[in-house]
C-alpha cells in the first residue's frame, strides 16, 4: 500500500519525460565533469574545457535560436515535456550561465596546475623587457598587417559582426580632445587565421613554456591602429548568431546552389548570444546592444572569451606526455591483417571492427583495393562528414577515372560541414563520379558502402555498414562499430537502398534492413512488442540499446510499456535522454547510463534477447524524431553468431563501467554509478581486444 502511494506521489510530481534541452545541459555538465576530474591529465582537462565551449556554441546557435524564434512568433504552447518556449528559455539561461561560471572557475584551476608544470599564460604586463621586445616585433611583422580597424560614425555604418568570431570593442578620443562628448567607437576583429596563443621566447635552457593571448597582444598595441587618437577602453566581445539553415528544397532547382545561398545568409543570422569581457565599459556595451539588437542573452565572462582554443593548445605542447592520456595505437583487424585479397577473406566470413581500438585504415584499404580491382564494376557509398584529407574521396575519384561506375550520396546538409561537403562533391563530379544529394526534405544519414564485383560470371556484392561517418579523423576519437559482409540478403537490400535514394523506386520489401523514414520505427516497435510477449509468457525478455540520444515520445512510451510488461531494459545513452527511468509503476525495469570519457561514445547497437534466440543490430540512427521521420537511416542485423557475441561483450563492457558511467535518476539528474568495489573503466578495458573480441581462425 505504501509503495503504491509513493508511486502515485512521484507520478504527480514529475512529468513522464525529461525535457530534451535540459537533458542536453546535463550532458554538457558531464563533459565539464571530465575537466574537473583531478585524475584526468591536465592537458586533457584543457581539451574538455574546449569541448564544453564548442558544444555550447552549437547549442546556442541551433537549439536556443529556435526557442527564441518561437518566443518572437508568440508561440506559447507547451511541448510534450510540459515546457513553454518562454519558460524553457529562462531555465536554459539560468543553467548555462551557471555552467559557464563553473567552466571558468575550472579554467583558472587548470591554469594553476599547468603553471606548476612550467606551462604558463602571461599577461603583457608580466613580460620581461626582452620578451616585450620580441612580442612587439611579432605584432608588427605578423599581426598588424592582418588587422582592420573598423570605425563607426555617420559615414561608416556598423560593420557586419561574424558569428563566433572574436572582436575587440575600442572607445577612443582625439588626442587633444578634453570635452565631455561621447567617445568614438570602433571594432577590431581578432584574426582567426593566426594562433590564439602566441609563444613567448624564454630564457636559454629554461624549461618553461610561456604564452600570451593574441587579443591581449593586440590590445597592448591598439594605439598603432588609431594614430592621433587615445584609446579609453578596449574589451573583447563575441556574437553567436542563428545558424540553422532554412532551405526551400521543393522550390530549389539546384540544391547545391540553394545551400550555398543559405550559407551566405547564415552570416546575417539573428543574434542569439553576446559574450562580453567582465567590466566592459557601459557605453561600449550600450552601442553593441543597440546595433546588434541582442536583447537579454548577454553573458559576462571573467576570463578569455571562447575557450575552444584550448583544443589546439592541448595538442601544441611538445613532449609532456605525462599531461596527456596514454597513447592508444589502433590495431589493424586481425582477420584482414596481411590479407592480399580482402574480397577472398570476406567471401569466407563477416568481419566486425570496433573503432578507435581497431584501425579505420581497413575501410580505406577496402575502397582502394576495389578501385584498383579490374573485376569491380561498381562502388556506391554515402558520405555525411568526411575528414579533410580523405583517402576515401581520392580512392572513389580514382575508381571513376578508371571507368568504374561510382555513385556517391553526399549529404550537403550536414550541419557546419556544408561547405566542406560541397567541395568534395565538386571534386568527385570532376573525376566522373555520379554525385547524388539525397532526397528532398530528408538528410541521408545512413552509413553504407557497396562494392559490386564480377566473380566467375556471377556478380557478388560486398557491403560495409557502420554506426559512424566515413571519416578517418573522427574514427580515432569516436567509438564506432563497422561490419564487413558478403551476405547475399544484405547485399540485395544494399542495392535496393541505393536505388531508392538515387532513382525512382517503389519501397523495397526489406529482408534484412530496416530503413527510416519508412519502416525503421515500425520495425523497432515490433521488436519491442515481441519482447513484451516473451515476458508475458515467462520467457527471457530483455533489451540493451546503445545510442547518442533518445527523445522520440512514442518510442519512450513503447519502452515504458515493455518495462510494465516485465522486460528488463538497459540503455546506454551518451547525450540527451527524455525517458525518465526508475519510476514505480512505469519504468522501474529501465536503467539508463551515460559514459563520457576520452573517446566520444558514438556507436548505435541494439540487442534483443528474443526468448533466448538473441538478435543484435547495428544502426546509424538515434531514437529521435528527426532520425526516425526526417532522415534516411539504416538498421542492419548481424547474422554471424560469433560477431553477435562480440557486440554483446562491447555492450556489457559499457554496462559494467563504474568509473566514468553516470546513472540517470528519476529526477532527470545524473549520479555516479555507486558500485566502486572494483573500479572498471570500459574504455580502458576495451583497449585489451581479447576481452571483447573472440577470433575464429
Amino acid at each position: 500500500m505504501g509503495h503504491n502511494r509513493e508511486a502515485e506521489k512521484m507520478n504527480k510530481e514529475l512529468s513522464h519525460y525529461v525535457n530534451r534541452d535540459l537533458s542536453w545541459i546535463e550532458f554538457n555538465r558531464r563533459v565539464l565533469d571530465e575537466a574537473q576530474d583531478p585524475d584526468t591529465p591536465l592537458l586533457e582537462r584543457a581539451k574538455f574545457l574546449a569541448i564544453v565551449s564548442s558544444n555550447l556554441d552549437e547549442f546556442m546557435s541551433v537549439r536556443v535560436a529556435g526557442i527564441q524564434d518561437q518566443i518572437k512568433a508568440g508561440y506559447t504552447k507547451t511541448d510534450f515535456t510540459g515546457y513553454s518556449p518562454a519558460g524553457l528559455w529562462k531555465r536554459l539561461m539560468k543553467r548555462t550561465t551557471q555552467m559557464v561560471t563553473d567552466q571558468y572557475r575550472m579554467y583558472r584551476e587548470v591554469l594553476r596546475g599547468l603553471a606548476k608544470e612550467g606551462i604558463c599564460f602571461k599577461s603583457m604586463e608580466d613580460l620581461t623587457p626582452t620578451q616585450e621586445s620580441a612580442m612587439e616585433i611579432y605584432f608588427r611583422e605578423i599581426v598588424f598587417p592582418v588587422l582592420t580597424p573598423m570605425a563607426v560614425d555617420q559615414s561608416r555604418p556598423f560593420p557586419l559582426v561574424h558569428t563566433k568570431e572574436l572582436y575587440l570593442s575600442v572607445l577612443l578620443r582625439k588626442a587633444d580632445d578634453d570635452s565631455d562628448e561621447a567617445p568614438l567607437f570602433a571594432i577590431v576583429q581578432v584574426p582567426s587565421i593566426l594562433s590564439r596563443f602566441v609563444l613567448v621566447p624564454g630564457r636559454t635552457n629554461s624549461k618553461k613554456i610561456e604564452f600570451v593571448l593574441l587579443e591581449e597582444l593586440i590590445e597592448k598595441h591598439i594605439n598603432t591602429l588609431f594614430n592621433g587618437y587615445t584609446p579609453i577602453a578596449v574589451h573583447p566581445f563575441r556574437l553567436t548568431r542563428n545558424a540553422d539553415l532554412t532551405l526551400n528544397e521543393e522550390g530549389a532547382e539546384d540544391l547545391l546552389e540553394e545551400i550555398e545561398k543559405e550559407l551566405r545568409r547564415r552570416r546575417w543570422g539573428m543574434p542569439v548570444r553576446l559574450e562580453i569581457d567582465k567590466g566592459m565599459h557601459p557605453y561600449a556595451l550600450q552601442i553593441l546592444q543597440e546595433e546588434l539588437e541582442i536583447g537579454d542573452n548577454i553573458i559576462e565572462i571573467d576570463g578569455p572569451l571562447d575557450l575552444s582554443f584550448l583544443m589546439k593548445f592541448g595538442g601544441s605542447i611538445p613532449g609532456r606526455d605525462s599531461l596527456r592520456y596514454e597513447k592508444i595505437e589502433p590495431v589493424y583487424p586481425r582477420e584482414l591483417d596481411e590479407a592480399d585479397d580482402m574480397f577472398e577473406v570476406l567471401r569466407q566470413r563477416d568481419v566486425l571492427m570496433y573503432h578507435p581500438y581497431e584501425s579505420f585504415d581497413a575501410v580505406n584499404d577496402f575502397v582502394l583495393q576495389a578501385a584498383d580491382d579490374p573485376n569491380v564494376l561498381a562502388i556506391k557509398m554515402t558520405l555525411y562528414r568526411v575528414s579533410g584529407d580523405s583517402v576515401l574521396v581520392q580512392a572513389l575519384a580514382k575508381a571513376a577515372e578508371s571507368g568504374k561506375q561510382v555513385t556517391v550520396v553526399v549529404e550537403l546538409k550536414a550541419r557546419f560541414d556544408e561547405e566542406r561537403n560541397i567541395a568534395w562533391a565538386r571534386q568527385l563530379e570532376k573525376a566522373g563520379c555520379h554525385v547524388v544529394y539525397g532526397l528532398v526534405g530528408l538528410k541521408t544519414h545512413a552509413k553504407i558502402l557497396l562494392v559490386v564485383r564480377r566473380e566467375e560470371d556471377v556478380l557478388k556484392r560486398y557491403v560495409h555498414v557502420g554506426t559512424g561517418n566515413y571519416n578517418g579523423s573522427t574514427a580515432k576519437l569516436y567509438t564506432d562499430v563497422g561490419l564487413f559482409t558478403s551476405h547475399p540478403v544484405i547485399g540485395v537490400d544494399a542495392s535496393a537502398l541505393f536505388n531508392e535514394v538515387t532513382g525512382y523506386s517503389a519501397p523495397h520489401d526489406w529482408k534484412a534492413f530496416a530503413v527510416a523514414p519508412t519502416d525503421l520505427k515500425d520495425k523497432l516497435f515490433h521488436l519491442i512488442d515481441r519482447e513484451k510477449e516473451h515476458a508475458k509468457a515467462g520467457r527471457p525478455a530483455s533489451i540493451i540499446a546503445k545510442m547518442n540520444s533518445l527523445s522520440h515520445q512514442d518510442m519512450i512510451d513503447k519502452l515504458y510499456e515493455a518495462s510494465q510488461a516485465g522486460v528488463r531494459i538497459e540503455l546506454i545513452i551518451r547525450g540527451v535522454c527524455c525517458l525518465r527511468p526508475g519510476v514505480p509503476g512505469r519504468s522501474e525495469n529501465i536503467r539508463v547510463i551515460s559514459i563520457v570519457d576520452r573517446f566520444l561514445e558514438h556507436s548505435r547497437i541494439i540487442y534483443f534477447n528474443n526468448g533466448g534466440e538473441e538478435e543484435v543490430y547495428l544502426s546509424s540512427a538515434d531514437w529521435m524524431t528527426r532520425n526516425l521521420t526526417r532522415r534516411i537511416e539504416l538498421m542492419c542485423p548481424v547474422f554471424d553468431a560469433s560477431l553477435r557475441k562480440i557486440l554483446i561483450n562491447i555492450l556489457q563492457l559499457n554496462l559494467n563501467d563504474n568509473v566514468k558511467a553516470r546513472e540517470l535518476q528519476p529526477s532527470g539528474m545524473y549520479e555516479p554509478v555507486r558500485n566502486k568495489l572494483s573500479p572498471f573503466r570500459s574504455q580502458f578495458e576495451a583497449t585489451d581486444i581479447p576481452k571483447w573480441k573472440d577470433y575464429i581462425d
